[in-house]
């Protein structure tokens, strides 16, 4: 059937594909759970390829190293708190029990000890709703809100670096480079606009799919692009 389609290029690992990570600074999460609340200093403020938000290089008062995303304001030589006992100041982290409601944070882990998974992106920050028992509501960038542990970590805040997408990207070339470092191919050229014998959909006097879009759930690899195993199609009724 032609040419290997495209998401079996990137599944076979080719250079073309492959994610560099070796760009990569180092991951951004917490340290691991204590007990007690310790003092940490901010040494470096670091641009991580592939991230828009910097990344914030802290060395607790023990000598242990960790980076973290940065808060908007925050600056070499800031002394943070981390700990349940921390001030509710920006760039300090402190349980989500702990945290007064109506507060901006970023970084909140899913589960105690997890490094931070929610709200991590450039100017994308999380609010503390409420508490009912052991969990705290809080709601989340896209609007939908979530109840996540009382022990569960996050940071004070809204992280560094917002706005970055609002910059135009003028040319075709700056776009490229935009998603090389993400390990997203670029540019993606449409199945109808390949000749038919690199996609399903390629060939013909004009471009068109000639076939159903929609596909089984147990077609070929070859044939499997378009709507794969989808519920419904068409207009949806009033």
């Amino acid at each position: 059937m032609g040419k290997r389609l495209r998401q079996q290029r990137a599944g076979k690992g080719s250079p073309t594909y492959r994610s560099p990570s070796h760009l990569r600074v180092a991951p951004a999460k917490y340290p691991p759970l204590a007990g007690e609340t310790v003092r940490a200093k901010v040494i470096d403020l670091v641009h991580d390829p592939g991230r828009y938000v910097p990344l914030a290089h802290v060395v607790t008062e023990d000598g242990e190293e960790f980076y973290m995303p940065a808060a908007e304001g925050m600056y070499v030589g800031q002394v943070i708190q981390i700990g349940p006992d921390a001030r509710p100041s920006p760039g300090n982290v402190l349980p989500v029990g702990r945290i007064p409601e109506g507060t901006s944070i970023f970084n909140v882990e899913l589960r105690p000890g997890d490094g931070g998974k929610l709200a991590r992106q450039a100017g994308s920050y999380a609010l503390i709703l409420g508490r009912s028992g052991g969990r705290t509501r809080i709601r989340l960038p896209s609007g939908k809100e979530k109840d996540v542990p009382n022990d569960a970590r996050a940071t004070i805040g809204v992280p560094a670096g917002a706005g970055r997408t609002e910059k135009p990207l003028i040319k075709a070339g700056n776009a490229y480079h935009k998603w090389k470092v993400k390990a997203r191919k670029w540019p993606r050229v449409r199945g109808v606009a390949m000749n038919a014998v690199n996609h399903p959909f390629g060939g013909g006097s004009h471009q068109h799919k000639g076939k159903p879009s929609t596909v089984s759930r147990w077609a070929p690899p070859g044939r499997k692009v378009g709507h794969i195993a989808a519920r419904r199609t068409g207009r949806k009724k009033r």
